[in-house]
Parts: structure tokens; C-alpha cells; sequence
């Protein structure tokens, strides 16, 4: 009589979701380096081809229409055919518009290129949230947006510096050339390395496919190829959707004149150099990272908590209040290193927030985590482009009226720390809201 054959070991489980944050890391880095150094650019653009603060805001806003146009249908793309190959494709797309915007030759080309750039852009987080959905179980989110947004940030902090410094040796042209080629790297070693389901990754063992699928609200939805139909009526009276998605709008309105008008206020109204307006850009970059990585951790910490929606609820609701305080106290003082350091405490309090919106947003969308994401996170558009065509508009008529430098500029601060109020309310008004086809869940999330 034979013996039973011996048990074998449980094997400890693979690390492959690592490698997914790291991908991750590296597309939300060059993401926000591709977008960052057009903020760096404004002023060589202008002094070459000769446009006003109003045409120079009409550029910039290209951008932010077209990202926001199109984030809802890239981001069902993603849904419906996987994120590998979306993402590989518009990271290559953007790329290209990347390097083309170092060719353009007056408005019109300028505009038509940075429209496509933004149309490219649109489908980079809600693929990534698409990601982290099939990719990472609810207890390790938190941490894995807080180190992918951190690194958006890397990004914003790289490019100011790197930007003004390759300017100042080779021109504003070659830079979004150099950057166009990162990406195309970027997009090209992802398609090989990644796949949509973890379990026909051969890098996953069982034991981590398992730890994988240890997933509460999204683990029946996100196994599905096909969603289904989005429920549009649902989505649009949704109280959870609604306020995430005005959380996104009055922040985007803040961060938009970091990332497209900071250094142009720097240069007219303080008497900054590119250079040095680039390195102050970069610590208040550099804080927002901060609030990125200390924000996931914390997301984590909350999951665990007892009531994890009311503690995100507080979180968002003391960010915002800091943040605006410190924007209004930065904006009267006469040192412009005294300013950056205030603002870059605004920044570093209202990106804590960021990796809590994203473990509310996850959820909140259900089965239709791409497409639904990207509605929230693109409704942010508005706030953006408002911010960039008032502050265009806004210095021209200024200066219209005879007034320059700090005079003619920091008045308009005032709307941004009305911003950062509204959304310390919009979060105290935030309640998870399940959409109609979805169990309601216990929300441990």
C-alpha cells in the first residue's frame, strides 16, 4: 500500500501588483512632467511668437477642454478593452503631441497640438484606476495611489527645474521633443509587461491572485469583461457622484494656476527669473508630493477605521480650511520664499486629501470604475479652464487699467481662497451613495 503523497508547502505569494504600482508611478510621473513643463514654457512661447496673456490662455485651455471632453469615452474605452492596451496607446499618442507641440509655429498650431495632447491625456487615471480595481485589494489602495499621485508630483517638481534649465541651454522647441520620447519608452515596455487579468500574468503566483481577489465592493463587477450599460439617470442624481465630482472642479480650479500661471505671476509681479521662479514652483510641487505619500498612508488607516466615509468626510473638510488659510496668508507676504513655503502648505494640506477622493471614487463608481472615474475626475475640467481663461483675462484687464506687478495681480487670490472654502463644504457634504444595480456593501472600504 502506497503512502499519501506528502503535502506540498504553500508557496509565500508573488509580488507582481509591486511592479503594477511601479508602472503606475512611472505613467503618473511623466504625466504630470508632459503637463507641468508648459507652465515653464508660457513665457519663451510668448516672447517668440508674440502672443498676449489672453492668446497664451486660450493655448493652455486647449489642453483642459479636450482633457475634459474626453475623459468619459476613453475612460469606457478602458473599460470595455482593458487598460493595458488603452493605456499603452494614449501614453504613446500624448507622447507624440508632446514632441509636436516643440514644432508649432504660431496660435492656431499651438492650439490644434496641445487639444490633441489633452484628448490623449484624458484616459491616464481613470486607466489607472482601472488598475488598481483589478489589480490591488480595498486594504492596499490607499497606499498605492498615494505613492502613483506622489509621483505625479515628482513629476510637477522635475519639470519646473528641468524645464528652465534645458530652456535656458537648447531652446523651449527641444524640451517637448525630449520629453515626447520618455513616454513612447514609457508606453512601449508596459504593453509587454502588463496584463488586464493578474491571473494570466506569469508572474503571479496563486497565493498572490488570492491576496489579489480578497476585494469587497468591486470584486464581482470588475470580473466581468462587460460591464454592461452605464445607468446615466442613476449616475447624474447620485449625491456621492455629484459631490466627488464638485470636489474635483473647485480643486482643479486651485491647482490650475499652479500648473499653468505660477511662473508668469512670478516673473510680472514679483521680479523672479525663470530659474528661480522654477526652483520655488518645485518646493511647492515638492509639498504636494508630500501630502500625496502622507494621504495614501493615512487612506489605508482609515479603511480600517469604524466609519470610514464620515473620517474621510473630516479629513477633506480640515484639509481645505488649511489650505485656504494658508493661501491667504501667503499672498501678503513680501519674501517671495516666505510665500512659496505658505502655498506649498496649501498645496501639501489639499493633496492629502487626493488618495481619500480616490478610495471614495473607486467604489463609488461600482462596476463602471473607468468610465465613471473619469466622469468625476473630468468634470474637474471646468474648474480648470475657468481658472486659466480668468487669469489670462484677468491680468489683461489689469494692465488695461494701468496697474502692474503685485497690484495688478493679487487680488484674483482672493477667488482661489473662496475655491478652497467651497470645497471644505463640498466635503462635509459628502455621503457614499451606492448606485442602484449594486449591492449595498458594507463599507469598510
Amino acid at each position: 500500500m502506497s503512502s499519501p503523497e506528502p503535502e506540498l508547502p504553500e508557496q509565500p505569494p508573488t509580488r507582481a501588483r509591486f511592479i503594477v504600482a511601479a508602472w503606475l508611478c512611472g505613467l503618473s510621473g511623466i504625466l504630470y512632467l508632459d503637463r507641468i513643463c508648459m507652465g515653464q514654457a508660457v513665457v519663451p512661447i510668448q516672447n517668440e511668437l508674440g502672443l498676449s496673456n489672453s492668446q497664451m490662455s486660450l493655448v493652455l485651455r486647449s489642453f483642459t477642454l479636450a482633457y475634459g471632453l474626453f475623459a468619459v469615452p476613453v475612460g469606457w474605452w478602458a473599460d470595455r478593452k482593458g487598460p493595458r492596451s488603452v493605456l499603452a496607446q494614449i501614453v504613446m499618442a500624448w507622447s507624440l503631441f508632446t514632441a509636436m507641440t516643440g514644432a508649432a509655429t504660431g496660435l492656431l498650431t499651438l492650439v490644434l497640438v496641445r487639444f490633441l495632447f489633452g484628448a490623449a491625456e484624458a484616459g491616464a487615471f481613470p486607466g489607472a484606476a482601472k488598475v488598481m480595481a483589478k489589480w490591488f485589494p480595498p486594504a492596499e489602495r490607499g497606499r498605492v495611489q498615494g505613492v502613483m499621485l506622489a509621483f505625479a508630483q515628482v513629476g510637477a517638481v522635475a519639470a519646473p527645474v528641468a524645464t528652465a534649465r534645458l530652456i535656458e541651454v537648447a531652446g523651449w522647441r527641444w524640451v517637448f521633443l525630449s520629453y515626447g520620447i520618455l513616454g513612447a519608452v514609457w508606453a512601449v515596455g508596459y504593453w509587454l509587461w502588463f496584463r488586464d487579468d493578474p491571473a494570466q500574468h506569469k508572474g503571479v503566483n496563486d497565493s498572490e491572485l488570492a491576496h489579489i481577489q480578497s476585494r469587497a465592493v468591486e470584486q464581482t463587477a470588475t470580473a466581468e469583461t462587460d460591464p454592461g450599460p452605464v445607468p446615466w439617470r442613476a449616475v447624474a442624481t447620485n449625491r456621492g457622484i455629484v459631490v466627488l465630482s464638485c470636489i474635483m472642479v473647485f480643486g482643479a480650479f486651485y491647482t490650475y494656476f499652479f500648473y499653468s500661471w505660477f511662473q508668469k505671476y512670478l516673473d510680472v509681479s514679483r521680479g523672479i527669473g525663470n530659474v528661480d521662479a522654477g526652483n520655488l514652483t518645485s518646493l511647492i510641487m515638492g509639498c504636494s508630493a508630500v501630502g500625496m505619500l502622507f494621504g495614501g498612508w493615512l487612506a489605508d488607516r482609515i479603511s480600517k477605521s469604524a466609519n470610514p466615509v464620515r473620517a474621510r468626510r473630516y479629513l477633506g473638510v480640515t484639509c481645505y480650511l488649511v489650505a485656504a488659510a494658508c493661501l491667504f496668508l501667503g499672498v501678503r507676504q513680501d519674501d517671495a520664499l516666505a510665500l512659496a513655503t505658505l502655498w506649498g502648505v496649501s498645496f501639501c494640506a489639499m493633496h492629502v486629501t487626493l488618495p481619500n477622493w480616490w478610495s471614495c471614487a473607486i467604489p463609488q463608481s461600482g462596476r463602471h470604475t473607468a468610465t465613471l472615474f473619469a466622469l468625476m475626475n473630468g468634470l474637474g475640467v471646468f474648474g480648470a479652464l475657468v481658472s486659466q481663461g480668468f487669469v489670462g483675462v484677468f491680468a489683461d484687464w489689469q494692465k488695461s487699467r494701468g496697474l502692474t506687478g503685485r497690484e495688478a495681480w493679487d487680488p484674483l487670490f482672493d477667488v482661489y481662497v473662496i475655491a478652497l472654502l467651497l470645497n471644505a463644504g463640498m466635503w462635509w457634504l459628502y455621503r457614499w451613495t451606492p448606485l442602484p444595480e449594486a449591492p449595498k456593501e458594507d463599507q469598510g472600504w
